[in-house]
C-alpha cells in the first residue's frame, strides 16, 4: 500500500469510525454557514494585510535607502507579492493546508487542492469555535498575504546589492521550500470539530466498548491531524515563528552570502527619505490589525483581544525605544521611534490572541531594548550587512515574543491560556511546558529557515551570480536593473 493510499485509508477510517457513532448528534445538524460578518472581517483583514506589503512595507524599506536603490526595492517588495501570490493558487495553499502522506505529512502538506482543485464559493474552512466556518476562498486569500509578506521582509537585509534576477528566482523558492513547509508545521490542523465531536462521543459511550473504541480510535486520527509543530503544542497566533523569525534568520543568511554593500563602514549610507520610511511604518501599523486580529478568524472578543494588544504593545515598544536612544545617544530619533513601533508590532504577533493587554505593554517596554542592542551594538561588533535590521528587529523580535508567549498567555498573569477541544474549555496551564515546547519551535524555525535559506543562496550564487559587479553597484540598481530612476530632478 503507497503511502497516499495509507493516508487516506487513515481519513476515511475516521470518517468511518466517527459516522457509525450513535452518541454524535453533531451529524444530524445541519452543516454550518458563514456568518455574514466573521466574512466581512476576514474580506477587511485580508486586504489590510496585503496594505501592510504594498504600500507599508515598500515605503518603510524604500526611505531607507540611498536614493539610488529606492525603485529596486519598490520593485523587490512588489514583485514577491505578484510571484507568491500565483503560487499560492497553484499549489502553495494545497502545501501547506492539506493533509500530506502518513510519512511527510508533518512537514508537507499535499496536493489535494492544487490550482485550488475541487474548491468552490460555497466551500468553507473551520474558524477555532466548533461549528464556525468562513468560506475558504476568503481563507485562501488571508494565507496568501502572509504568504506574500514574509519573504518580502527578506529583501530588507540584502538591499542595494543583489541584482534583480536573483531576487526573482530566490523568492519562489524560498517561498516553496521554507516558507510553506514551517507554515504546515506551524499553522496546519484538521480544525476543531472532529475532534469536538469524538471527544461528546467517547463522554456518550459509557459502558459501550464498541463505541467507547470507536470513538477513542476517531479521537486519536483527529488528534493526529496536524503539522509537526502543532501537534508538539506550539502557539503562534498571527506568525511570530512563521512570519518573522523565518524571514529574519533568512535575512541574516542573505546578508552574509551575498555579502556587504561596496563602501559598507567605509561610506555613508543614511537613509534617503524618513518620511516616507514615517508613512510606510504607519502603513504597517494599521494593516497589522488584520494580520492580528484578522487570526481570530472570526469577527469575535478575541480579535478585539488581538487589536487591542497591537495597540498597546507597538506604542509601548515605540516608546521603550525613545527611551533607550536618548540614554544612549542623548537624542530621540524618529528612526528610532519608527523602528521600535515595528519591534513592538514584530512581538505581540504570536502572543496577540493570548496575552492580556497589560502583558502586552510589558511586551512592548522588553522587546525594544533587545533589539535595540542586535540592531546596534552586536551588528557593528560582528559587522555583518544587514541592510535594513530584518534579522535584528524580526527574528530577534520575534524570538522574543514567541517565547514571552508562554508566559504572557498564562491566566495567572491575565493571559488566555489555550482552550482545550476535548474538555471544550480553557485546559490546565503549565507555562514551563509551554516555554520549553515555545523554545523547540523557535529552534526548528532557526534551523529550517537558516539552512533553507543558506542552501538556495549558494546554489543561486553558483548558477547565476547574486549581485552585480562594483561598477554597476556604485551607479545604483535602480538605473542597472530597472533602466529608470525613482526622481527626476
Amino acid at each position: 500500500m503507497s503511502f497516499v493510499t495509507r493516508r487516506n485509508a487513515l481519513n476515511l477510517s475516521l470518517a468511518l469510525a466517527t459516522l457509525t457513532l450513535s452518541l454524535a448528534p453533531a451529524f444530524a445538524a445541519d452543516a454550518p454557514t458563514p456568518n455574514k460578518g466573521d466574512t466581512s472581517w476576514m474580506l477587511t483583514s485580508s486586504a489590510l494585510v496585503l496594505l501592510m506589503t504594498i504600500p507599508g512595507l515598500a515605503l518603510f524599506y524604500g526611505g531607507l535607502v540611498r536614493s539610488k536603490n529606492m525603485l529596486s526595492v519598490l520593485m523587490h517588495v512588489f514583485y514577491c507579492v505578484c510571484i507568491v501570490c500565483v503560487i499560492w493558487v497553484l499549489f502553495g495553499y494545497s502545501m501547506t493546508f492539506s493533509a500530506g502522506n502518513a510519512v511527510t505529512g508533518d512537514f508537507f502538506g499535499g496536493m489535494t487542492k492544487a490550482f485550488l482543485w475541487g474548491i468552490t464559493q460555497d466551500s468553507t474552512v473551520e474558524t477555532f469555535t466548533h461549528k464556525v466556518v468562513i468560506p475558504e476562498y476568503v481563507y485562501i486569500a488571508f494565507q496568501m498575504t502572509f504568504a506574500a509578506i514574509t519573504p518580502a521582509l527578506i529583501v530588507g537585509a540584502f538591499a542595494e546589492r543583489m541584482k534583480f534576477s536573483a531576487v526573482a528566482i530566490f523568492i519562489p523558492f524560498w517561498a516553496t521550500l521554507v516558507y510553506f513547509p514551517i507554515a504546515h508545521m506551524v499553522w496546519y490542523w484538521g480544525g476543531p470539530d472532529a475532534i469536538v465531536t469524538a471527544a461528546k462521543a467517547l463522554a456518550d459511550a459509557g459502558s459501550d466498548a464498541t463505541k467507547k473504541a470507536a470513538a477513542e480510535a476517531a479521537l486519536a486520527l483527529a488528534k493526529n491531524d496536524g503539522g509537526y509543530l502543532f501537534k508538539l503544542g506550539a502557539i503562534d497566533f498571527a506568525g511570530g515563528t512563521v512570519v518573522h523569525i523565518n524571514a529574519g534568520i533568512a535575512g541574516l543568511m542573505a546578508a552574509l552570502l551575498v555579502g556587504r554593500r561596496v563602501g559598507f563602514a567605509r561610506e555613508a549610507m543614511a537613509p534617503h527619505s524618513l518620511t516616507m520610511t514615517m508613512i510606510g511604518a504607519s502603513l504597517l501599523w494599521v494593516g497589522w490589525f488584520g494580520f492580528n486580529a484578522g487570526s481570530a478568524l472570526e469577527a469575535s472578543g478575541t480579535a478585539a483581544l488581538a487589536m487591542i494588544n497591537t495597540f498597546v504593545a507597538t506604542a509601548a515598544a515605540g516608546l521603550s525605544w525613545l527611551l533607550v536612544e536618548t540614554l544612549f545617544k542623548g537624542k530621540a530619533s524618529l528612526l528610532g521611534v519608527v523602528t521600535g513601533a515595528v519591534a513592538g508590532l514584530v512581538a505581540v504577533t504570536p502572543a496577540s490572541g493570548y496575552a492580556g493587554p497589560a502583558g502586552s505593554i510589558v511586551l512592548g517596554l522588553l522587546v525594544s531594548p533587545i533589539c535595540y542592542v542586535f540592531c546596534s551594538g552586536i551588528k557593528n561588533l560582528l559587522k555583518y550587512d544587514d541592510a535594513l535590521d530584518v534579522f535584528g528587529v524580526h527574528c530577534i523580535g520575534g524570538i522574543v515574543g514567541s517565547i514571552l508567549t508562554a508566559v504572557l498567555a498564562d491566566p495567572r498573569y491575565g493571559g488566555q491560556g489555550i482552550f482545550d477541544y476535548e474538555l471544550n474549555k480553557v485546559g490546565d496551564y503549565d507555562m514551563v511546558a509551554q516555554i520549553v515546547i515555545q523554545a523547540k519551535t523557535v529552534g526548528v524555525t532557526l534551523l529550517w529557515s537558516g539552512i533553507g535559506t543558506a542552501v538556495i543562496l549558494m546554489v543561486l550564487k553558483l548558477v547565476l551570480g547574486l549581485r552585480p559587479d562594483e561598477v554597476s553597484e556604485r551607479e545604483g540598481l535602480d538605473l542597472v536593473d530597472h533602466g529608470e530612476r525613482a526622481y527626476n530632478v
